[in-house]
Order: C-alpha cells, then structure tokens, then sequence
C-alpha cells in the first residue's frame, strides 16, 4: 500500500524535474529537489556531496555489504523537444527524471517501513550527475580549473571514492520505444566508445586569383569520409561498430581555400580490444586522406565509456521477482544495443545490473519522448524494485562479486587513448 499512497507525491517530484530539465554538471534545481526530498521524509538524514550535484546517502550500517542503488540527475541536448528548456536546450528525453523520482520512491518505502532494517545489507542511495556524453566544451573548462577529471560522472564518482564502500550496484534506465506491454528489461550490452577529433591543415589561398598552389583541407575531410565509407565493409558485424563523423570547425568561405577543417566523430564498439582495432583504421585514412592532397592531420582521442555488460548472477535475482510479479506482462533479454552509458565503466570495477522499465512514447532522445503510463513507472515498478531487493536479501552470494580500484581502471582507459 506504502507505493500507492506515495504515488501523488512521486509523480509531483518527476514532474517538477521534468519540467525543470539540466544538463550534466549543473543539475543543481535537480540536486536541490532531491534534497529537499530526502529531507522530508527523514529530517535526520546525512547526504555526502559530491561532483558539483551529485548526492549520496545510506540505509542500514553494521553490514556485510553495501549495494548502491544509482539514479542519474542529467537531461540530453534536445533544443526541438516538447519540453526543452528554451535558454539551455535541455529537455528530458532520455528518462533520466524518472530514475530519479524511482530512487525517492525506493527510498521513502523503505525508511518509513523500515524494511531496510531486516537486510542482510546496507542500500546506498547515489544520485550521480552528467551520464550522457555532451557539453563537452564546459566539461573540458571544468577539467581546466582542476573541477573534475572525467566527462562522465560516474567515473568522476569512482575517482573521487564514492563508490569505495560499494559492493554491487543497481542502476535503472527507461526503455526506448513503443513498448505496448508493462515490461522490464534485464541482461542487455551496451557498447563502448571513444570521440575521435580529426584537424586537417592546408593552405589557404584565393580561390579565383590562385588555387593552384593551395591545399584544401575540407577536400581532405571529403576524402576522409569517403574512406570511411568504404571501409566499414571490413568492420565486423558481430561488435555493432558505429561511426558518425560531423564537421565541428572550419574557417570557410567560398572565396578562400580552407587551410584547416575539423573533423569529429564517436566510435562505439561492444569490446575494448575491437574498438582499439577500428581506431587505427579511422585514423589511418585519415593519416591517407591528408597524405594525398599534401596536407596534414592533427588527431586528439578523447575516452568516451567503455562497453557494459551486465552482471547475470545478479540479474536471476531480478528473474525470480519478476515470476513471483503479477504486475508485470513481460520480462525482455538479451539485446545488444550500440548506445553507450558509464555503467560500463562503473561495471569495470564491480558487478552492475541496469533494470529498464517501460511506460513511455516517442523516440528516446527524441522530440516526442514522454512517459504515457505513470503508474507503471512511478507505483509499481518501484514496488517491483522492492520485490527484487526482497529475493536478494540473504542470498547473495559474496564469493561471485569482484572488486577493482580506480587505479585500475585508470590505467586501463589510458590505454585506449594511447
């Protein structure tokens, strides 16, 4: 009963979230509502701060484990969405609000039942900012002044030791699509990717009076996606490779020879290893491209997320509640998705599940995203939830966890950008 009559309340916070939509690193309306929130239902609570907007706080002490339950505070760059907001082109059409709401949601049921209090665990409650992959020349000024190290804000969290006392960890994520049954879905990848920027410099000369001792630079960049084109026949189909190169800067006019043009592109792939393999191979035509036309290249790799594979141990946990469930018409497995998020790289140092839930319209990432079944998302997915952590609660088996340090993390991405 506790959800239903938390429901009204609930569906306010994601509305006012929704409405009010911040892109990562700035969520701060975001971060004070959460606040306000959590405040509310336990004026006793402790909250860690952390990242500029990011939020942390726990249920339970004196455990064996310590699992995190993870919502993301940040909205996509989507300036023609229904709900944009009008100044920063925000808009929240990735389903992010709704995570957020589900973690209060989760949270308030558990601190007024006490239900916690029986767990064989600690539930740890983090509210992480800047999951999507954008804005990046402000991220790259917050590097500047020594603010933060990593465009993703989850592996910021796990540099800064949020997720040090961390054993396992749950994240949610909305499903894109017009998914007409009340469904979870469970055991999909998500791919890895790195941000290629590729510069190439010639020489600028005037167009009419002497092109002929110029050396064009945006013909390098034609070459250069022209090459890709044709290559992506050697890419394999099995690791999903995607590539979308788009031009970022230029000095062009139509009486002037562009001396210099660059190039940017995302490079996702399902494995480490593959997505080195097709660096080389992207940054060898381009190498090629500006060789022909006796320019040059200057190429600056930047480390996106690596790919996410969910924790399958973790997620018969999340199967066995979902057939004891008569709620929910439909669990859904399996999938190989070429979007990426830093669940992957939070994966790397221990196990992850990433639950979607249904209940939405549009295309996600797209101008006409919205939830249409709120009592799904906001009441009984939520109770769903804990359900899962019910089946959970005594039965986790330690011996199948892992546990890495950032510094291994570290030096792994490093060498992907190398």
């Amino acid at each position: 009963m506790i959800f239903k009559e938390q429901y009204s309340s609930i569906k306010q916070v994601a509305d006012n979230i929704f409405a009010n939509p911040e892109l990562g690193y700035k969520e701060f309306k975001t971060k004070k509502t959460v606040y306000d929130f959590l405040k509310s239902v336990n004026p006793e609570i402790e909250i860690e701060e952390f990242s500029t907007t990011g939020l942390k706080t726990s249920l339970g002490e004196d455990k064996e484990l310590n699992f995190a339950f993870i919502s993301e505070l940040d909205a996509v760059y989507a300036p023609s969405h229904m709900n944009a907001d009008p100044e920063t082109g925000a808009a929240h059409n990735c389903g992010h609000y709704s995570q957020v709401a589900i973690g209060l949601a989760l949270y308030k049921y558990l601190y007024e039942s006490k239900a916690y209090e029986s767990y064989a665990y600690k539930i740890t409650f983090i509210f992480v900012p800047a999951e999507e992959y954008l804005d990046l020349n402000y991220r790259e000024s917050l590097m500047r002044n020594n603010e933060i190290t990593h465009y993703g804000g989850k592996p910021e969290a796990m540099k800064l030791g949020v997720f040090d006392d961390i054993d396992f960890a749950i994240c949610t994520h909305s499903i894109g699509g017009d998914v007409t049954k009340r469904s979870v879905e469970i055991n999909y990848s998500l791919a890895g990717f790195l941000y290629k920027k590729y510069k190439f410099i010639g020489k600028a000369t005037h167009a009419g009076f002497d092109p002929f001792s110029s050396k064009n630079a945006y013909n390098m960049s034609t070459l250069f996606n022209v090459a890709l084109g044709l290559g992506r026949q050697q890419f394999k189909d099995s690791e999903m490779v995607r590539i979308n190169p788009i031009v970022m800067d230029s000095d062009m006019s139509t009486n002037v020879i562009p001396n210099h043009i660059t190039v940017g592109t995302d490079l996702r792939g399902q494995s480490v290893d593959y997505i080195k393999e097709v660096a080389v191979k992207l940054d060898d035509a381009a190498k090629g491209s500006a060789m022909a036309l006796q320019g040059e290249v200057e190429i600056e790799t930047q480390m996106g997320y690596l790919p996410f594979v969910q924790n399958r141990y973790l997620n018969e946990f999340v199967k066995e509640a979902y057939l004891a469930n008569d709620e929910i018409e439909e669990i859904i497995e399996d999938n190989v998705i070429s979007a990426g998020g830093d669940a992957g790289d939070l994966s790397f140092m221990m196990p992850v599940i990433n639950i979607s839930y249904s209940g939405f319209a549009g295309t996600i990432h797209g101008d006409d995203f919205i939830d249409i079944d709120p009592e799904f998302v906001f009441e009984i997915f939520p109770r769903f939830l804990s359900q899962v952590l019910e089946k959970m609660n005594g039965n986790i088996d330690k011996s199948k966890l892992y546990k890495k340090t950032y510094a291994e993390y570290k030096v792994l991405i490093d060498s992907i950008v190398e």
